[in-house]
């Protein structure tokens, strides 16, 4: 009878244990991504004008802001995607610029990746920047900074496709393009979600150019 006792404490402990465990796999998983959305949502309830604030870049070398999302990043160019050694670095420290796609001002597609992660541990440290692109729609607004000069890009569309689907690396054939891409769900590597975008008008200068 004492062994039964015994044997039955010890499988409620482990099944305790167990589901502990799993909650905080859950709350190391998605804890960022709620995190980021109550952020989102607080904004959108107390700031009406989030939508056109304007967030200062973190360098006008190259970097990137989307307003609507609080985003303000530097971007790092000529990162190769395919390459987990070399881009894994980069994106703890900002998003990637996918090498052999076109540079902001350029003809062609520049392509922007800031992929999730491998493991739930490293959740918060490769895909914070891009975690709520998905609120991107269409007519949203996205600044480029390259070489001091300001890029504006209006969102088209967005998709969510399989993680072997590399055609958006390429050139649109539409103009000056823009693809932003991070791994779909947030904090998994299920699939890759895409949004689109189109340059707008002129180049503008409207902050002070810094050689």
């Amino acid at each position: 009878m004492e062994k039964r006792k015994a044997y039955a404490f010890y499988l409620d402990v482990a099944g305790e244990v167990l589901i502990i465990f799993s909650f905080l796999i859950l709350f190391f998983t998605y804890g960022p991504v709620a995190k980021e959305e109550v952020a989102y949502q607080v904004r959108q309830t107390l700031d009406k004008s989030i939508k056109t604030k304007e967030i200062e870049p973190p360098n006008y070398e190259f970097s990137i802001v989307v307003p609507k999302l609080s985003v303000s990043a530097p971007v790092f160019a000529s990162v190769n995607p395919f390459d987990e050694k070399e881009y894994l670095p980069v994106l703890q420290k900002g998003v990637a610029h996918a090498k052999g796609s076109a540079l902001p001002g350029r003809f062609g597609n520049t392509y922007l990746f800031a992929h999730s992660t491998d493991a739930f541990y490293n959740v918060g440290r490769y895909n914070a920047v891009f975690y709520l692109l998905g609120k991107l729609e269409k007519g949203d607004k996205v600044y480029i900074y390259y070489n001091n000069q300001k890029y504006t890009y209006e969102v088209t569309d967005k998709k969510v496709v399989p993680p072997t689907e590399v055609s958006y690396l390429g050139k649109s054939g539409r103009g000056n393009t823009l693809t932003l891409q991070t791994c779909y769900p947030p904090g998994t590597t299920l699939k890759r979600l895409v949004v689109l975008a189109e340059m707008e008008g002129d180049v503008s200068f409207d902050f002070p150019l810094k050689y």
